[in-house]
């Protein structure tokens, strides 16, 4: 019998306490998403209500980048290089308190102290020294992410002994990853009540201060609240990076679901990045309804979460990550359909949240089950624990994905209009986003479709072989020790 198959199973209230961790790094990470280009890319209407321009403004790079745009773009991909080396050094790690928590432990702490200082550029106005402590801060920002980030998302295989398990713990972790991007967003709200009193710039600043804090005690709570080796096989992994990397490619099951992956991040980001258009543009409703749609079809997406566990023991992760696609497929044809059906704007609003919430919950669920599932039965069959690879490169689905919805976005929301390359002020047609939502409608139908080849049969019946040999040999010793 393997030694994780004797280990402690971590009880509801636990998988709660590890789930808070994603509430705090997802905090951090909505926090860069929401802000930092409307931090440091203020529109001619920020400036008047004194915003300072800290970076030179306009696509001055090619024509097509700010000098934000690229720093972004570098930052990115020295991210996605650092997924693998961390998922290797924490597989490979022998570390007497385990493989996952001292990595979470030590990342913390300057994972919150760089996102506030991320904001805190030195000089007031546009300068070289601030494009200089951008680029060396978001860097930092991105190291210390996947320093968190990869070790944990390894953490959902090793904690969730069972299909129960794993279900719950990607249940919990998908709403506090929800609850913590709403907490980002909550600088709209507070940091104009502030303004007054401290300034444009510091106003935001206080407010990610207070956020960075809250999210820094949500990432310790579980490295000091759960002792890793309590609950899982530290034996660490024999292989490189490379080699761990080409073998966790090398499953065709993994690949499939990547595959699928990445038409899903493509399809979400250009739905998420375009939503304030779709309002502005299409629907011609103040971009204040932004956060009123995204809020409540967060709200109304949680509401499905306790049944999605039930759906899956029902019908399979599979089937429903496939209604999950299409599903968004139909939301992203109603956004589409904004301009050929003459209807209120706030009416399409409400529907888009109402038809894309139960997907959402899907989604939001189940892959991360699947990668876990993979992972497991991966070293069912070769005897080698690298879930911190499998999730790496998860992740690195997932940037690609998201990079990739991001060139298509600025390239196809601006079609039949002229841009100013001199200012921050983006320009976008009703032509262009209708174009996009077409495109997140076709990328979706694209994820279905590669998911159809993965063998969740397979997967599941490796998985189950596993346990029944643990609960018989469980039972023998049992029998022997009467």
């Amino acid at each position: 019998m393997r030694k994780k198959d004797t280990m402690k199973r971590l009880t509801k209230k636990q998988m709660i306490i590890f789930a808070i961790g994603q509430l705090g790094w997802s905090i951090l990470s909505g926090v860069i998403n929401a802000w930092l280009v409307t931090f440091y890319l203020p529109t001619s209407g920020d400036i008047e209500s004194g915003a300072t321009q800290f970076i030179k403004p306009g696509l001055i790079i090619f024509g097509v980048l700010t000098i934000l745009g690229l720093i972004t773009a570098v930052s990115r991909i020295f991210d996605a290089v650092t997924d693998p080396l961390i998922a290797s050094l924490s597989d490979r790690s022998k570390n007497p308190r385990g493989r996952r928590i001292p990595f979470m432990q030590y990342a913390a702490i300057p994972l919150s102290l760089v996102t506030v200082l991320l904001f805190c550029a030195p000089v007031e106005a546009i300068s070289g020294w601030n494009v200089a402590w951008v680029s060396v801060f978001i860097i930092l920002f991105y190291l210390f992410m996947t320093m968190y980030c990869t070790p944990y998302n390894a953490l959902i295989s090793e904690f969730g002994k069972t299909q129960e398990d794993r279900m719950f713990i990607s249940t919990s972790i998908s709403l506090t990853f929800f609850a913590g991007t709403l907490l980002a967003y909550t600088p709209f709200v507070f940091a104009g009540m502030l303004r007054g009193a401290v300034g444009y710039g510091w106003s935001y600043r206080i407010c990610f201060i207070v956020l960075a804090v809250i999210a820094c005690v949500c990432m310790m709570l579980p490295t000091f609240l759960l002792k890793e080796k309590e609950f899982v096989d530290t034996k660490p992994s024999q292989s490189n990076m490379f080699k761990s990397l080409a073998a966790t490619f090398k499953n065709r099951d993994f690949r499939t679901f990547v595959g699928s992956d990445i038409m899903y991040w493509i399809g979400l980001t250009l739905f998420q990045t375009g939503l304030p258009y779709f309002v502005k543009v299409s629907m011609e409703l103040d971009e204040s309804y932004t956060m009123i749609f995204m809020g409540g079809m967060t709200i109304l997406s949680a509401v499905f979460y306790p049944f999605v566990s039930g759906l899956v023991r029902k019908f399979g992760k599979k089937k429903l990550t496939i209604v999950g696609f299409i599903g968004l497929a139909c939301a992203y044809l109603i956004t589409a359909m904004i301009q050929f059906i003459p209807l209120p704007g706030i009416v399409f609003g409400v529907l888009i949240c109402v038809v894309a919430a139960f997907p959402m919950a899907l989604l939001g669920i189940i892959p991360q089950a699947i990668v876990a599932d993979v992972a497991e039965a991966e070293g069912v069959e070769t005897g080698e624990n690298r879930e911190g690879m499998f999730f790496a490169a998860r992740t690195f689905a997932m940037k690609w994905g998201q990079s990739i919805a991001m060139l298509v976005f600025t390239s196809l929301a601006i079609i039949g209009t002229t841009q100013n390359l001199n200012t921050n002020d983006i320009t976008a047609s009703k032509l262009g986003i209708t174009i996009v939502a077409f495109v997140a409608v076709a990328f979706c139908l694209l994820g279905a479709l590669i998911l159809g080849f993965y063998r969740e049969k397979k997967v599941m019946a490796t998985i189950a072989k596993k346990e029944e040999q643990s609960a018989a040999t469980v039972a023998e010793n049992g029998e022997a020790q009467k």
